[in-house]
C-alpha cells in the first residue's frame, strides 16, 4: 500500500482542475431535461457492469442512470499495488466513481462486503446476511425510483460467482418488496415506496451461446451508436470507462459500428422494442409538468452553442416551472439539473482554497475564495454560509463579467465536526457486511466533502443556492493545477512502523510508533495498550510537536507473555482530556482521488516459536503484495530484484528467491531471466512461485505445471498432509493442523490441475462437498535445490500475522539452507497411481 454521497444530484469532487462543461455537454444535459426516465443496473462488484449499456442510457436514452455495486471490490486482487481488503475497496470505489464521471452515471452502493469468491448464492446470502443487504437494495430503489432495473448476471449457477447470483436474486426480489408498505417501514420517513415497471436480465453469449436478436422473449437494442455531441461512439465512451479499473488490469479498447446488447424479462410488464415501454417519460408524469416542456423545447430549439449564456434567461424559467411542480424526486432531480445548467451556462465558478489539506475540529483555516462570472448575465453574490466553517457573511457583491471576486478569510472549523474517514470503515465490520448506522448514508459511494460552502447567488434577481466544497490545490511542475481533498482529521496521527510484530521468544523487542502532528502546539502523553502479560518500558512517553506537519519516531522495549499467542496491541496519545488512537494512511494513484484513511493505530502481536534457516532473500515483484514485509519481519535481509539484476552470479548470494504473486502475468521480462533461475535452483537454490493465471507454466519451470482456476474458498476448509513426514513440513518448523487456524479469506487460488512426477504434492484440500484439490503445494528437487509453486493466499495471511502461515512460509524458503532430513522415496506404484488419480504430466 502506498502510505505516504445519497446525494444523487451532487457533482463528485475530482483530484484535478473540476471541469466545466463545453458547450456540446451543455447541449446535451439540456436535451436531458426532457426526459423523465430512471434505471438502474444491479451486479455484484466494481468492474461488473456494462459500460455499453450504461453509457448509451444516460446520453442516447437520456436516462437518469445509476450503477448498484453490491459491493466494493474488497475481496479481489489488486495488480497496481499491494492494497488488499478495505484498501482494495477503498480504490474500487474510486475508480467506479471515475467511470461514472465518463459514462453520465451514478454510482450507489449496499452494505456488503466482498468476503472473496464464493462459489454458491446460499453461502453469499448467509455471509451477507440477507435481510440486511435486502433492505438496501429496497432503499436504493426507493430514493432513486428507477422505472426499469437491469441486472448483469442471471439468478442462477450461470452468473459463476456466489455474488452474482445473488445480485440477481436480491435484485429481483427487491422488485417485489420495494412497493410494499409493510415491508423496511423504518425506510418510510425518508423514503415512499417505490415499484420498478420490469426487471431485465442484460443477458448475452457469456450466459447462453444462441442467443441473438431473434431468440423468443428477448429484447435486443443497439448500443452501438455515435454520439456527435461527445465525438463518439457509446462503444468508445464505454471503453474509458472500462478503462478507469485500473486496478483489475481492465484496459479496453474503444469500438464503432453496430453493439447489439440483449435483454431477458425476469419480472414485471414485458417490453417489446424499448424497455421503456409503458413509461411516461415526459414532463406529464407529474402533476403541473406541462408547462415544463415547451420551455425546454424552445432553450433547445434556441441555444446558442457559441453564447451558452443566451440560455440563461429561458433556464430561469424553466426553473420557475419546475418548483412549481408536484414534490418527489422528479421535482428535485430536474431541479438540480437546472439550476448546473444555469451555473455552466453563465460560467460561474465558485471555489473556496484552504491553505492546509488537513485541519482538526477546533483548528483555524485560512481560505482563498475565488467566484467570477464569465459572461453577461446579471449576477451577484448574496451570502456565504457553512456550519461546519462557523462561516455565515451576507453582502451583496455584483460579478462583472470575467472579474473575479477574490478574498481571504480566517475560519474555525466545528468543534464538534466528525474526521473524514471513509464512513463505511469508522467501525469494527462483520465478515460480510458493514457496519454504518444512519440510514441517509446507506447507498452512498463516498463521504459528502468534509467542508462545504452553501452560496446564495442572485441571477437576474433570482436566489440559486450553490454548495461548492472547500479543497487544497497545487501546482506540480508535471502535472500542473491538482487538487485534493481539504480533510477534517485527528490533532495527532500515530502510525505503528511494523504492522505485524513477531516475537520468536519470550526476549523482548523494540516497538516503534511514528507521532504526527496535523496542528501546531501538540503536547501529551504516548503509551501502548497491551494484552495481558505482556508490558512495555518505559509506560509511556511524552510527545511535544511545536508545528503542523512535524513527526517524531518513539521507541518503546515490549516484554511479550511467556505463551504462544496472537493479540493486538493499540498506541494512543493522551491530549489534555481527550485521547487519540487513530494511524494515517493514504492511498494516491494517479487515476483516482487521492484517499485518506485513519484506522486504529494498532500492530498484530504474534508470540511463536518460528525457526528460519538461511539469511537472504530475493524478492522479485509481481502484481504487488506485503511478502517482502513479512519476511524482513522473520528476521531475513530482502532484496528486491529488478530484471537487471537478475543475473546466475548475482542470484547465487541468495538463500531463496521468491516470486510475487501473478509476476508471470505482470513481468514481461520474466521468461527471459527464468532460466538463470533454474540453473540458481539447479546449482542448490530454492526458487518459490507464488500463484499465477497463465494457464501453463512449462516456460517457468523446470517440470510441467498446468494451473486452473481451482480454488479453495473455505478458509477454515481442512488441510490434510499427504505427505507428513516431507521436509516441507518438518524443516526448520513443523507444521501441524492448527497452524491453518486462523486463515483469512480463503486458503488458496488457481491451483494447478496438473504437474510432472517430479513434483511432491504435500497438501490436500477442499472446499464443502467438493473433490480434493492437491495442487496448493507443490515441491520438485532440480539439481541441488528446490522449485515451489505454491497457490496458498500467503499474500493475504502474512499481512494479517496468521501465525502458521509464516510458519510454513518460513519452510518454503529454507529449504536449501536447513539440514534437511530426507522422507522416505515414494515407491514406483505410488507414483502411477497418483499420475492415474490426478492427471499428471
Amino acid at each position: 500500500m502506498r502510505l505516504l454521497y445519497l446525494i444523487f444530484l451532487s457533482p463528485v469532487l475530482v483530484f484535478a482542475q473540476p471541469a466545466q462543461p463545453n458547450a456540446a455537454e451543455i447541449k446535451l444535459a439540456l436535451k436531458k431535461l426532457n426526459f423523465l426516465g430512471a434505471a438502474l443496473y444491479v451486479a455484484a462488484h466494481p468492474d461488473d457492469e456494462n459500460t455499453r449499456v450504461i453509457a448509451w442510457l444516460a446520453n442516447e436514452r437520456l436516462a437518469s442512470t445509476a450503477y448498484l455495486s453490491l459491493t466494493r471490490g474488497d475481496g479481489g486482487q489488486n495488480l497496481i499495488g499491494s492494497e488488499i481488503r478495505e484498501q482494495l475497496g477503498l480504490i474500487r470505489t474510486q475508480e467506479l466513481l471515475a467511470a461514472r464521471r465518463i459514462d453520465g452515471a451514478e454510482q450507489f452502493f449496499t452494505r456488503a462486503n466482498d468476503f472473496g469468491y464464493s462459489k454458491s448464492a446460499d453461502e453469499t446470502l448467509r455471509i451477507w446476511n440477507k435481510d440486511e443487504i435486502l433492505s438496501d437494495v429496497v432503499w436504493v430503489y426507493r430514493t432513486f425510483q428507477p422505472d426499469v432495473v437491469l441486472t448483469r448476471f442471471p439468478p442462477d449457477e450461470r452468473a459463476g460467482h456466489g455474488h452474482h447470483t445473488a445480485s440477481a436474486m436480491l435484485a429481483q426480489e427487491a422488485f417485489d418488496v420495494s412497493g410494499n408498505s409493510n415491508r423496511y417501514k423504518n425506510q418510510l420517513s425518508g423514503a415512499p415506496v417505490w415499484q420498478p415497471k420490469r426487471v431485465y436480465t442484460n443477458t448475452g453469449r457469456f450466459f447462453s451461446n444462441t442467443i441473438d436478436e431473434n431468440t423468443p422473449g428477448v429484447l435486443t437494442l443497439n448500443v452501438g451508436g455515435y454520439n456527435s455531441l461527445l465525438g463518439a461512439s457509446y462503444a468508445e465512451v464505454s471503453a474509458d470507462s472500462r478503462s478507469q479499473h485500473k486496478s483489475q488490469g481492465f484496459g479496453a479498447s474503444g469500438r464503432r459500428g453496430e453493439a447489439n446488447e440483449f435483454f431477458e424479462l425476469t419480472k414485471g410488464a414485458p417490453a417489446i422494442r424499448d424497455i421503456f415501454e409503458g413509461v411516461n417519460t415526459t414532463w406529464s408524469r407529474v402533476k403541473g409538468g406541462n408547462n415544463v416542456r415547451p420551455l425546454v423545447e424552445q432553450a433547445i430549439r434556441e441555444y446558442d452553442i457559441e453564447r451558452p449564456y443566451r440560455s440563461v434567461p429561458i433556464l430561469l424559467q424553466i426553473r420557475k416551472a419546475i418548483l412549481k411542480v408536484e414534490p418527489g424526486v422528479w421535482r428535485d432531480r430536474k431541479l438540480a439539473e437546472t439550476e448546473q445548467l444555469i451555473k455552466h451556462c453563465s460560467g460561474l465558478f465558485l471555489e473556496a482554497v484552504a491553505s492546509s489539506y488537513y485541519a482538526s475540529p477546533g483548528q483555524t483555516v485560512n481560505l482563498n475564495f475565488e467566484i467570477i462570472n464569465r459572461s453577461p448575465v446579471n449576477i451577484a453574490v448574496k451570502a456565504l454560509r457553512s456550519s461546519n466553517l462557523m462561516l455565515d457573511t451576507t453582502f451583496r457583491t455584483t460579478l462583472v463579467d470575467n472579474v473575479p471576486l477574490t478574498f481571504k478569510t480566517r475560519k474555525q472549523i466545528h468543534p464538534d465536526k466528525s474526521f473524514s474517514d471513509p464512513y463505511w470503515l469508522r467501525e469494527s465490520h462483520q465478515d460480510g457486511l458493514f457496519t454504518v448506522r444512519d440510514q441517509n448514508l446507506i447507498g452512498k459511494p463516498e463521504n459528502d466533502p468534509a467542508v462545504m460552502i452553501n452560496a446564495e447567488i442572485l441571477v437576474d434577481g433570482e436566489v440559486i443556492k450553490f454548495s461548492f466544497p472547500v479543497v487544497y490545490k497545487w501546482t506540480d511542475p508535471v502535472k500542473g493545477e491538482l487538487y485534493r481533498p481539504f480533510e477534517v482529521v485527528p490533532p495527532v496521527f500515530l502510525n505503528m512502523i511494523d504492522p505485524v510484530l513477531i516475537f520468536y521468544d519470550d526476549k523482548p523487542r523494540a516497538v516503534s510508533v511514528l507521532v504526527k502532528s496535523s496542528t501546531d502546539r501538540v503536547q501529551g502523553n504516548l503509551q501502548l495498550q497491551l494484552p495481558e502479560g505482556w508490558r512495555s518500558e518505559p509506560p509511556q512517553i511524552s510527545v511535544a510537536l511545536n508545528n503542523a506537519g512535524d513527526e517524531a519516531l518513539h521507541t518503546f522495549t515490549v516484554f511479550p507473555a511467556a505463551q504462544e499467542t496472537t493479540a493486538f496491541v493499540r498506541a494512543s496519545v493522551a491530549i489534555g482530556d481527550k485521547s487519540y488512537d487513530q494511524s494515517l494512511q493514504i492511498i494516491q494513484y494517479d487515476h483516482i482521488a487521492l484517499q485518506t484513511l485513519l484506522p486504529k493505530a494498532e500492530a498484530k502481536l504474534v508470540r511463536m516459536n518460528i525457526n528460519r534457516a538461511g539469511k537472504a532473500i530475493g524478492y522479485i515483484k509481481g502484481a504487488g503484495d506485503d511478502i517482502p514485509a513479512a519476511l524482513r519481519n522473520m528476521g531475513y535481509e530482502v532484496t528486491e530484484l529488478k530484471n537487471g539484476d537478475i543475473s546466475l552470479t548475482n542470484l547465487m548470494n541468495y538463500n531463496a528467491v521468491v516470486l510475487g504473486i501473478r509476476s508471470v502475468n505482470t513481468n514481461d521480462r520474466l521468461r527471459y531471466v527464468m532460466p538463470s533461475l533454474l540453473e540458481y535452483v539447479h546449482q542448490g537454490g530454492t526458487v518459490v512461485v507464488q500463484y499465477n493465471t497463465t494457464v501453463d507454466l512449462t516456460a517457468f519451470s523446470p517440470y510441467s505445471i498446468k494451473l486452473s482456476r481451482d480454488r479453495v474458498t473455505d478458509e477454515k476448509a481442512e488441510v490434510r498432509m499427504l505427505i507428513p513426514d516431507h521436509p516441507l513440513l518438518n524443516v526448520p518448523n513443523k507444521i501441524t493442523a492448527p497452524d491453518f487456524d486462523g486463515w483469512v479469506q480463503e486458503r488458496g487460488l488457481y491451483f494447478p490441475s496438473s504437474w510432472d512426477v517430479q513434483y511432491d504434492a504435500v497438501l490436500s484440500m477442499n472446499d464443502p462437498g467438493e473433490p480434493a484439490k492437491d495442487g496448493s503445494l507443490l515441491i520438485a528437487r532440480y539439481g541441488k535445490g528446490y522449485y515451489i509453486y505454491t497457490g496458498l493466499s500467503f499474500f493475504r495471511q502474512l499481512p494479517e500475522g496468521v501465525p502458521g502461515a509464516y510458519k510454513l512460509f518460513a519452510n518454503l524458503v529454507s529449504q536449501s539452507s536447513a539440514e534437511v532430513v530426507k522422507s522416505e522415496p515414494v515407491p514406483e506404484p505410488l507414483l502411477r497411481q497418483k499420475k492415474t488419480k490426478k492427471g499428471k504430466i
